[in-house]
């Protein structure tokens, strides 16, 4: 019945849609549980002898493969005129995207959560998250204040415009008496929402129970997490995090699928680290190195363009995620970076206050005063973009793989080698058997 869970590893960016391409072939579902359009996957597929990208935000990964149906959770938030844009553009280049499922319970990002979130982090200043502004945090904080909008609610218009008012009669006076911002208008935001339900709903559906029918029935479902281990708003690095659970747990939340069906989880892991926004990050580099690991692997956002921070290894943190979610698989992505450096730091432990850390301190404090020790590895020269077997790779590469297995806990079953969807290495199956 394979229930599959992918996350990743640290802060984001990991190449999560490589992975999910890769098992897109031999996968039925393909469900994003979590987050909205405040992160990106992109995913590079040969087609017609040349390369085309595309960069996925609210929809799953799974989109891009013709046999896979795409569900977007009950735990995602989603700003619908997004969706729409997303999708137009994936038809206009040939990509079917009839099969998506839209679950009822999923929230709906209304256009004064935009507002608040950009006009808060201006005023936080100083002390901002270093969110996206895109309604992302205030979304998941009206529903956990259980006056959120969700899916099912744009198909009564009586309980919209409850909902609605109920929302704005606060947060209009946040918006007008605190920020100095122009109130909303509860007329205007009924109507662009009503908007959109005419079109939204063939996707619209009870997606947890077309999930737990198709387990029944033998089918492969795999749970895409948005965001990352790093950024999970319990086991993140707080406050710096987004506002919904990027760990393997939050599949079952965010979709419905309870955990006694999940069967493996997989974690991507960059071979390098990077983060955006603010935040600690203790292997950060602030001189040509990690300029050259911005450059070589195009470390920009998909989302919103911003450049990404970047910094060597930390499998402390890889240790953190293997546990945490229970890692059964890891994937290395991006190892083609480092080709050419004569050595390869990896960050093994931190230092604070004189007091060696072998694994995350427990207070933020200490993570935010962690030097990294380091241990240097012996780098390579030779391209390894056409490497397809492990055997194919440099002795110092097959050196730095297996040393990072040692390092983590878990077995590395992937190695990606370029950003071409073939440009991978499969050591070991990803999928789970199936006992017959």
């Amino acid at each position: 019945m394979p229930a599959i869970v992918l996350v990743g590893a640290q802060w984001g960016d990991e190449g999560k849609g490589k992975a999910t391409d890769l098992l897109g072939s031999s996968v039925d579902y393909v469900v994003k549980f979590n987050g909205g359009n405040n992160a990106g996957h992109t995913v590079v597929i040969e087609k017609n002898g040349k390369r085309e990208k595309y960069a996925l935000h609210l929809l799953p990964s799974g989109i891009l493969s013709p046999n896979c149906v795409p569900v977007i959770g009950n735990g995602v938030v989603i700003d619908i005129s997004v969706l729409f844009q997303e999708l137009d553009g994936l038809e206009a280049r040939g990509v079917d995207t009839s099969k998506l499922q839209v679950s009822a319970n999923a929230h709906v990002i209304p256009p004064y959560n935009r507002t608040l979130d950009k006009v808060t982090e201006r005023f936080l200043g100083s002390r901002r998250i270093g969110t996206t502004g895109r309604g992302i945090g205030p979304t998941y904080a009206d529903k956990m204040n259980r006056i959120g909008i969700r899916v099912q609610d744009l198909y009564d218009e009586g309980i919209l415009r409850q909902k609605v008012e109920a929302a704005l009669s606060v947060k209009n006076q946040v918006l007008a008496k605190i920020y100095n911002t122009r109130a909303a208008d509860v007329d205007e935001v009924v109507a662009e929402l009503l908007s959109y339900a005419a079109r939204l709903a063939p996707m619209v559906t009870d997606t947890a129970l077309e999930l737990g029918r198709a387990l029944d029935r033998g089918e492969t479902v795999l749970f895409e997490a948005g965001q990352a281990t790093l950024l999970d708003v319990d086991h993140g690095t707080y406050p710096y995090v987004t506002s919904s659970n990027a760990v393997a747990a939050g599949a079952c939340t965010g979709s419905g699928v309870p955990p006694t069906r999940i069967d493996s989880v997989i974690a991507i892991l960059k071979a390098y680290t990077t983060r955006v926004g603010e935040g600690p990050f203790p292997t950060e580099l602030h001189d040509d190195m990690g300029e050259f690991l911005r450059k070589t692997g195009a470390e920009f956002g998909v989302t919103t363009g911003r450049p990404r921070r970047c910094g060597w290894l930390d499998v402390v943190i890889g240790r953190y995620a293997q546990r945490i979610n229970g890692v059964t698989d890891f994937v290395i992505t991006k190892l083609d970076i480092l080709t050419g450096l004569e050595k390869v730091p990896v960050c093994v432990a931190y230092d604070v206050d004189g007091v060696r850390h072998d694994e995350m301190p427990v207070n933020q404090t200490d993570f935010h005063h962690a030097k990294p020790i380091y241990e240097e590895l012996p780098g390579w020269w030779e391209d390894i973009t056409h490497c397809r077997t492990f055997e194919d790779l440099p002795a110092n590469a097959q050196a730095y793989v297996l040393r990072v297995e040692e390092l983590i806990g878990a077995r590395v079953s992937a190695i990606g080698v370029g950003p071409g969807r073939d440009e991978i290495i499969e050591r070991f199956p990803l999928k789970p058997a199936v006992a017959s």
